[in-house]
């Protein structure tokens, strides 16, 4: 049954890169379309997450 609702959630992921390369994870429902993390505004960027604060800088 987690695994499921996990499943579910990781399927409303988008992933975004910025020109440097870093990687940032973004629920789809909180951006209007995937772009560039350079074009988002500052509120739709608060929704996303840089992965490379949780994984690390080798990610």
């Amino acid at each position: 049954m987690q695994g499921n609702v996990i499943a579910d959630e990781f399927k409303k992921m988008v992933w975004i890169r910025d020109k440097e390369g870093k990687e940032y994870a973004c629920t789809l429902g909180d951006i209007k379309n995937i772009k560039k993390i350079e074009d988002m505004t500052e509120e739709e960027k608060k929704n996303c997450l840089d992965l490379s604060n949780v994984l690390g800088d080798s990610w």
